[in-house]
């Protein structure tokens, strides 16, 4: 549950009832079509069950809660394509958790199916507020792939709440906003991405950027506007040559700009080092052709020809997801274009029921499945499969896992083919090895090479979309963990480390054997407070490490002699701890020494009370929007919320998050660096030089210029004050004749 909404509300009890019975008569409408027999008594009852669960709760704004529910269901239906029982999963799903409604109830009134998904959601509820636990995200994830596998819709009326949740996060604090926008980016965007719902990862992300990164967000969204006529006027002139011929043609289509989201434009801008107009592919226009089941792929190459007798093609912009469609089932024809006045355009073509399963995703299968032999279904029943295999592995409750299976959420598709010809999909950059895996675990686990297009490659050798690969194996073959440094699917990471983690308890049974005997030689059991000692006094976080470092020789117990038995307690012998207060402190410390309204100030009032560093993967100056994060070992680090590790940190441990603000200092100067590019000429570095030290008086700390046919790349590392200063010196150095772009360096560590 998340009490949220995006305006202040003040409204009275008869204006309230009517915008509730508005919203629930808009579900109604539309349902229209799936409601049979019943089913409107069954809404009706889910729905006033509901509204009396929930009567006495309020969001922050203050309107009443029963409008969330609605609005998750009304996304469940008309965005996602979900049907009755899913809308009065919906109506229903907060209130086992939050009301003294219980399942039982539920089950008896409606059904078990219902009441089974309402368990999966609250399952999945519940296990989000459990604190102190650093693996607690990484679980919650794990029961919420599990909940997929069981019942897809479950994670489907999931993604509605997150979304509606997204949606009006505005009202919620800073750090509630950080938390919920960075879990959204880590774990439900990439599930919408590979359950094919396009539309909803994109306004994911887009909200998500809006609080994590929100000028860039403005200023990207202030750009959009300020083209948008531009843009229109010219996709009207783009799209008629098209439209005129396709009619001629004898197709019956749909053709309209579509607008890109602003996520995807600040990714290209990021990772290409371009400028907003110079993005690729700003321009996008998507043809819907109505086509029956056998002729639509013909008339979407059809249609391919006619754009394309009409711009010239990319040669290496064409994506056919017809003829092999993704992993979750989406089908189109991608290809850009080059249109008029020099501007690429991204043209997509599709059909009706092509379209309909690239925005409504799983829930569109369903529809389709009856009477079909569609390439869709069985690759989502494959995806299925994959999943259960994963997750049947019972070490998968990693943070690690996360990271893994992200990889296979969210990576570009290959296509590889077994030596008698059937297709197998990887992620790009897989191995030679993760094939092996993806085979069966057991191939992996016993595989010394491989033969890619009958020539022998190694283990580790990447395999390239259209390769056939057959596995060499050797039953006198045992797993490294040398393989974890070229392995890429979260299948065969799982398996690996599975393997270890039981090689490694097996080792540890006789580390634990070992500190029995002797802590039975001075008198006291190895109960779960003398462990915790143990481990606190030999620096190991867990009693399974501890075990480990026994066995293997790592920890020499001979000074355990030095601790002191009182009763059936071992006390750690007294240490200095004169020289430690960085490395022990802990959230508890933190949180202690914080002031009144717990934040941190980062060189202010709080600087002597609360050690901090900055950290080195983001390098935040004041100005920057930044977050705190105690660790075990380095204390309170300040990152930035745009930092690359920043999603991982607030989504996985929320609860070691501090609130920091920078303090109003122009006596500290902060490292930091931006890239610069231009054309070469004759004297570009005295004039760079001459801006920073001359006329900005800032201390540069290094340059690095590197020249390659008339074009030049630099690196200036200095040390400026705060971000306004740094938004100055790049704002100067463009005025020079020939610099083509200025960025801020994401990583400054040099």
């Amino acid at each position: 549950m998340q009490n949220q909404v995006l305006l202040t509300y003040d409204k009275t009890d008869e204006e309230e009832k009517k915008i509730i019975l508005r919203e629930y008569r808009a579900l109604l409408r539309a349902l229209r079509q799936r409601i049979k027999k019943g089913d409107k008594n069954k809404l009706r009852q889910a729905f006033e069950m509901a509204v009396e669960a929930h009567r006495h709760m309020r969001r922050k704004s203050g309107e009443p809660y029963i409008l969330h529910p609605l609005a998750v269901a009304r996304i469940a239906v008309e965005e996602i394509g979900l049907g009755v029982t899913s809308a009065i999963c919906a109506l229903l799903h907060d209130t086992v958790e939050d009301t003294e409604i219980s399942l039982e109830d539920i089950e008896r009134e409606f059904s078990k199916p219902i009441a089974k998904i309402i368990d999966g959601l609250t399952k999945i509820s519940n296990v989000v507020d459990i604190k102190g636990d650093s693996t607690l995200q990484a679980e919650n994830f794990r029961k919420i792939l599990l909940t997929l596998v069981d019942d897809p819709r479950v994670i489907l009326i999931k993604l509605a709440d997150r979304l509606h949740n997204m949606r009006t996060l505005e009202s919620m604090n800073r750090e509630k906003q950080l938390k919920i926008a960075s879990e959204t980016t880590y774990i439900y965007s990439p599930l919408a991405h590979r359950l094919g719902l396009y539309e909803i990862k994109s306004e994911m992300e887009d909200l998500a950027m809006k609080y994590t990164q929100p000028d860039i967000y403005a200023e990207i969204a202030q750009n959009l506007k300020e083209t948008r006529r531009d843009r229109t006027r010219y996709i009207n002139e783009f799209i008629k040559p098209i439209k005129d011929t396709l009619i001629t043609n004898g197709l019956e289509f749909e053709i309209y700009g579509r607008p890109k989201a602003i996520n995807s434009i600040y990714q290209k801008m990021r990772t290409k080092h371009v400028s907003f107009d110079e993005v690729y592919d700003l321009f996008a226009i998507r043809i819907i052709l109505k086509s029956p089941l056998d002729k639509e792929k013909d008339d979407c190459w059809k249609a391919y020809s006619v754009v394309t007798n009409i711009y010239h093609p990319s040669t290496e912009r064409l994506r056919d997801w017809i003829s092999v469609p993704k992993g979750n089932g989406y089908e189109a024809l991608h290809t850009t274009v080059m249109g008029p006045g020099g501007r690429w355009v991204e043209v997509q073509i599709r059909s009706d029921r092509m379209n309909e399963i690239a925005e409504k995703g799983l829930a569109a299968h369903w529809k389709y499945k009856e009477g079909s032999t569609s390439q869709q279904e069985s690759k989502l029943d494959s995806f299925l499969v994959h999943l259960s295999e994963i997750l049947a592995n019972p070490d998968t409750d990693t943070i690690d896992f996360i990271q893994d299976f992200k990889l296979d959420l969210f990576t570009e598709e290959i296509y590889i083919y077994t030596p008698k010809g059937d297709m197998r999909v990887l992620p790009k950059g897989a191995t030679a090895l993760d094939f092996a895996f993806d085979i069966h675990s057991e191939l992996g686990m016993k595989c010394i090479g491989a033969k890619v297009n009958y020539k022998l490659v190694p283990l580790s050798y990447q395999i390239n979309s259209g390769d056939q690969v057959e596995v060499i194996t050797s039953s006198k073959q045992k797993p490294s963990e040398d393989w974890l440094q070229f392995l890429i699917t979260a299948k065969a990471k799982s398996k690996i480390k599975s393997y270890f983690k039981e090689e490694r308890r097996k080792v540890g049974e006789e580390g634990k054997l070992i500190l029995k005997k002797k802590l039975e030689k001075i008198g006291v059991p190895m109960s779960h407070f003398n462990l915790n000692e143990i481990c606190a006094h030999y620096k190991r976080i867990t009693p399974f490490e501890l075990f480990y470092a026994i066995a293997v020789g790592a920890i020499d117990l001979k000074d355990l002699k030095d601790f002191s038995p009182h009763g059936e307690k071992l006390l750690q012998p007294a240490r200095e701890q004169k020289n430690e207060s960085l490395n022990l402190v802990s959230e508890e410390d933190v949180k202690k020494t914080l002031p009144g309204k717990g934040e941190v100030v980062i060189f202010g009032d709080s600087s002597d009370k609360i050690l901090y560093k900055l950290a080195n993967c983001c390098q935040p100056i004041p100005g920057d929007n930044v977050f705190g994060f105690v660790s075990a070992g380095e204390g309170l680090t300040i990152h930035r919320t745009d930092c690359p590790n920043a999603a991982k940190l607030l989504a996985n441990y929320g609860h070691r998050i501090i609130k920091t603000k920078w303090a109003k200092n122009k006596e500290i100067s902060f490292l930091t660096g931006v890239r610069i590019v231009g054309l070469d000429d004759v004297g570009v570095i005295q004039k760079i030089t001459n801006i920073i030290s001359g006329d900005l008086k800032i201390n540069m700390r290094s340059l690095s210029i590197d020249s390659n046919d008339g074009i030049f790349e630099g690196t200036i590392m200095v040390y400026v004050h705060d971000r306004e200063e740094l938004n100055k010196l790049c704002n100067a150095l463009a005025t020079l004749d020939g610099i083509q772009k200025i960025e801020r360096l994401e990583n400054t560590i040099s």
